[in-house]
């Protein structure tokens, strides 16, 4: 049940109906005819725009086409007043029937409540994290794994087919400055002094890398030239990373479907494969780039590179596939790895980046749309960073000077859920600030603790009603006439709408903030019935009654449970 599209389809009968009495013409476009939630509560429970989108097109005033759909909405029995507005809007107050069916639908459906098919089955593949193979994850890798994650399984809530995908960035020039860093720590273990260069990565957890290494192969590299070991213990080094990183997304109950190594697209044709699709289209010339912004002329020594017409499809430059050597640039193979993508029948790409690639966006988009012939949309979603605090000072993060902050120390100081949560009360795209302390906190400030509270707090009481031998019935329900009580069904109502714009939109943050307000919604409840005793859950002496409120409480533990469930995250049952 999704009572905004239900009563949608109630508009849309009203206008097909004014239509057959002539009022308005036939043949209109429906298409941007809303049914959405009024901006101020007051006015409504519910609002509609047809009036306001259907005047130009009918060729009449707003306000005539809703005057004359006013009377037919309020035929409909779960619509209690439907009323005309300013220039010709319509706000719309729904029955208590109407309220209670949300209820008895919630509780019919459990937690598939809200789930759809508006995916329709679409093969979407979302790529997340894809760190660089050299470390354990920090925490600003954290924010995009939570985020892609939760995007992830939001789709697969609203139908999609969703393939969680992780780029192994194995082919390039820092895997060989791993390996060097872990030789210094196997050359360590055999008890001499190393001395880490600028450039190399100091960090201590590299330190149990080079032991395995010496455990390996003993003595075998020792003082020997990089011709005898770099390309074993880069592949060695590079799997050990990755035992980490699987590691630490274990942590946060991340599992991806599929890693994708970067190295298997060099010296196996897959890069010239692509590159080729894209010259068959007339896409690669030879060219000279004007210089680069800032630059003045004796800075810029133009050359003719091999490059992609990017600019086709909405870049600001054209792009350079080949350096001046002949040898592959960076773009190559990211061209080719996206190529891979399209070609395995996906519907849609995404990709999470972290902030510092924003520049990578267009050039990306216009190498899809190439490769797809427009055919295979690529969102591209930019993470921001992450600004950790403890104790009112800020932490740093240095991967070179090995400094950093890791995704498991944070897990470790505060719990995978709440590491979660926080993670997605701010939109992907903007700033966010992680106070440790202030996400320990026991207070409506910390809305993790809030949402998992409301649920604790309705699980306690399902738990004391049955210990009364009461439980939730939903078959009488006409009791529940508070406006307090009915605008937390109100909010119950909003979610299969939430969810749907959430996945359409790619922002799972929306889940959060929806949690939060029904939470809300919930303890307001919960505290009014501290002042008002008919209004609270447990009615010893009014059994049917309790049965109704246990109804009510236990569909909003269900919406919580199914969207922390999207989130990632575990419902507290007490705390």
């Amino acid at each position: 049940m999704n009572l905004f599209a239900d009563i949608r389809t109630a508009v849309l009968d009203s206008l097909a109906s004014l239509a057959h009495d002539g009022v308005i013409p036939h043949g209109l476009d429906m298409a941007n005819v809303a049914v959405e939630p009024p901006r101020d509560a007051g006015h409504g429970d519910m609002a509609t725009n047809a009036a306001m989108v259907l005047a130009k097109p009918a060729g009449m005033k707003p306000r005539d086409i809703a005057e004359a759909l006013a009377p037919k909405l309020a035929a409909d029995p779960r619509i209690e007043t439907a009323e005309v507005a300013g220039p010709g809007f319509l706000n719309i107050r729904l029955s208590a029937s109407a309220w209670h069916e949300v209820v008895r639908a919630v509780l019919a459906a459990g937690a598939d409540f809200g789930r759809s098919e508006m995916g329709a089955g679409r093969k979407v593949n979302v790529e997340y994290v894809s760190a660089n193979p050299t470390g354990p994850l920090h925490v600003g890798h954290t924010r995009g794994a939570v985020f892609g994650d939760a995007l992830a399984s939001l789709l697969d809530f609203t139908g999609h087919e969703v393939t969680r995908e992780y780029y192994i960035n194995d082919g390039g020039a820092q895997v060989d400055v791993l390996a060097r860093s872990v030789y210094l720590r196997y050359l360590e273990a055999h008890g001499q002094e190393v001395a880490f260069e600028d450039g190399t990565y100091p960090g201590d957890y590299l330190i149990a890398v080079g032991q395995k290494l010496k455990n390996e192969v003993g003595d075998e590299y020792v003082d020997k030239g990089e011709q005898y070991w770099l390309p074993a213990v880069r592949d060695f080094a590079t799997d050990a990373m990755m035992d980490l990183i699987r590691a630490d997304l274990a942590l946060l109950n991340v599992k991806m479907d599929r890693f994708f190594s970067e190295k298997s697209l060099y010296g196996t044709g897959r890069i010239e494969e692509a590159i080729a699709d894209l010259d068959g289209k007339g896409l690669i010339y030879n060219g000279v780039l004007e210089p680069p912004k800032g630059k003045t002329p004796e800075d810029w020594e133009p050359r003719e590179q091999t490059l992609f017409r990017s600019t086709d499809f909405g870049d600001d430059v054209d792009r350079p596939i080949k350096k001046s050597d002949g040898s592959w640039t960076y773009f190559a193979p990211d061209i080719a790895y996206h190529f891979d993508k399209v070609s395995r029948g996906y519907d849609e790409l995404i990709d999470v980046f972290g902030a510092d690639h924003g520049g990578y966006v267009k050039r990306m988009k216009a190498a899809v749309a190439a490769l797809s012939g427009n055919t295979v949309p690529l969102d591209i979603k930019l993470t921001q960073l992450v600004k950790l605090m403890k104790k009112g000072e800020p932490f740093k993060m240095s991967k070179r000077a090995g400094t950093f902050v890791t995704l498991a120390d944070v897990v470790e100081e505060v719990g995978p859920d709440v590491t979660r949560f926080i993670m997605l009360t701010r939109k992907n795209d903007a700033p966010l600030d992680f106070d440790v302390d202030k996400v320990t906190e026991q207070s409506k400030d910390n809305p993790v603790f809030y949402v998992q509270y409301a649920h604790a707090r309705i699980s306690s009481v399902l738990r004391k009603g049955a210990e009364l031998g009461i439980g939730p019935n939903p078959a009488e329900l006409t009791t529940l006439t508070d406006p307090t009580e009915l605008a937390l069904i109100a909010k119950l109502s909003e979610w299969p709408r939430l969810v749907e714009i959430a996945a359409r939109t790619h922002e799972p943050h929306r889940i959060a903030f929806y949690l939060y307000d029904l939470a809300s919604a919930l303890h307001a409840l919960w505290n009014k019935g501290n002042a008002e005793p008919q209004l609270r859950f447990l009615q010893e002496d009014a059994p049917a009654t309790t049965a109704a409120k246990l109804a009510m409480i236990r569909a909003v533990a269900v919406v919580i449970s199914a969207g922390l469930g999207i989130l990632g995250i575990t419902p507290a049952e007490q705390m």
